[in-house]
Formats: structure tokens, C-alpha cells, sequence
């Protein structure tokens, strides 16, 4: 039997960097699981649109597909505009939509490779305050487990770690955290960006991130993230063999 198609779900952006990440990293996932066919489909903004990709797989004669949201967070989009999309999809598609990528611990560890990568060393951690700077969002469940990551985060021996998000009307902002941990006494204080792919929010975090010591890239194709989305999408199909087995 063969396996499911993965339909890697992005948000999409008027950016062209955004775009070009989602692409590397899928290209990484499919080196990683050559048995699987991986597609992609964007929500907005990019083509191929969700619908469009899932129109054309029904017209090939795929039956399955785990469509999975390259989200860091059980916000809007995911429990909202994916499964919409999805519901509108060919009535012969069996599909299964997976978990999003956070959290997990793979992420953490990619934010620290970012934070490496940008100059600052290992023997630094314990006198480090990190800014966690993601986007922010509407949803509290989603602005709660911001709060955990950077809780757990910090119990892994770094100074402080404090979220901060972009977006209009979620608080703090990323250079009032800066303030605050210099405050708090850290020796550095460095910025790591909690994003996916390069636009209009991580430029946001980069331009208010001007008092701190270090801003990381964003998490991108990094080997974790490829690896989570490989667990999110094996879950997806375990899940589905059980549902078939009436277990």
C-alpha cells in the first residue's frame, strides 16, 4: 500500500523570502523520507494554493493525504482556515490534518543552533538573557504555550528567557524585553527569532531588536524543523491506521 501524500501547508507572503524557506525545508524533508511524496500548497499570497494542490492530487488519483500545517502554534489558522480549506477539498481525498510543528524540544534546539550560528558560544548560556520573539496572536492558548516554551527554555541553564511578540496588540514588544533583562542584570541579552520563514514580523522583531547584543536568523530549514515536521506527519498516519482498525 502506498503512503499518504504530505501536503506541507505554509501561510504564504507577498515576501519572496518566505516562499524560498518553505521550499528549502521541504526539499529537506524529502531527502530525509524518499518513500514519501511531499507536496506544498500556501494559503495565500503563493501558489500553489491549497485547494488547487489538492485538486490536482484528487485528478492523479492520490486517495490519501496528512495535510500539515507548517504552523509553530495551534492559533487561527489552524483551527480555522486550514481545516475550511481542507473540508472543500474532492470528496474522494481521504484526509487527515496533522498536528502543527510546535512545541518540541526539536525546536528549542534548532533556536539555539540559530544563536550559535550568529557568534554566541556555548561557555556564554549562563549569563545570556534570551528575548523569545514570536508573533504574537489573538488566541491565548496560543500566547500560553509562547510562555512555556520560554520557561522551559530558560530551565535548560540560560540567564532569563522572556517571550516577546510582533504583532499589533500582543504584549510585550521585543525592545521592552531587551530593556528588561538588561535590567535583570544578563551580561548579553540576544534575540531569537520563534519563526518559520523570513517577512513582514521577523523584519519587525530585527528592526526593534537594536539594543541587544545578538539577533538570530529564523528557524528556516534547520535539520530539527525538517525532523518534527517527519514526527507530525508519522503521528498523522498512526493515527489513521488506528481509526481504520476501530481502535
Amino acid at each position: 500500500m502506498s503512503k499518504p501524500v504530505l501536503l506541507v501547508i505554509a501561510h504564504g507572503s507577498r515576501d519572496p523570502r518566505h516562499a524560498a524557506t518553505v521550499h528549502d525545508l521541504v526539499r529537506q524533508v524529502r531527502a530525509r523520507r524518499p518513500g514519501v511524496r511531499v507536496e506544498t500548497g500556501f494559503l495565500e499570497f503563493n501558489l500553489p494554493s491549497v485547494s488547487g494542490k489538492l485538486e490536482s492530487l484528487a485528478a492523479e488519483g492520490v486517495r490519501d493525504v496528512v495535510a500539515l500545517p507548517l504552523l509553530l502554534s495551534r492559533a487561527f489558522h489552524a483551527k480555522a482556515d486550514i481545516p475550511s480549506v481542507l473540508s472543500e477539498a474532492p470528496a474522494r481525498l481521504r484526509i487527515r490534518q496533522a498536528e502543527v510543528l510546535g512545541p518540541s524540544p526539536l525546536l528549542t534546539a534548532a533556536l539555539e543552533r540559530r544563536l550559535y550560528e550568529a557568534g554566541l558560544s556555548p561557555a556564554d548560556k549562563s549569563s545570556t538573557g534570551v528575548v523569545l520573539a514570536a508573533a504574537g496572536s489573538t488566541d491565548p492558548e496560543a500566547i500560553a504555550v509562547i510562555a512555556d516554551i520560554a520557561r522551559e527554555w530558560r530551565r535548560t541553564g540560560w540567564c532569563a528567557v522572556r517571550p516577546a511578540f510582533a504583532s499589533a496588540g500582543s504584549l510585550p514588544r521585543t525592545g521592552e524585553v531587551v530593556g528588561s533583562l538588561r535590567a535583570l542584570g544578563c551580561a548579553r541579552v540576544v534575540v531569537a527569532p520563534y519563526f518559520l520563514a523570513p517577512g513582514r514580523l521577523p523584519d519587525r522583531v530585527a528592526r526593534e531588536a537594536g539594543g541587544a547584543d545578538l539577533l538570530a536568523g529564523v528557524l528556516g530549514a534547520a535539520p530539527e524543523v525538517a525532523h518534527v515536521v517527519l514526527a507530525r506527519y508519522d503521528a498523522a498516519v498512526a493515527a489513521s491506521a488506528l481509526a481504520a482498525a476501530g481502535l
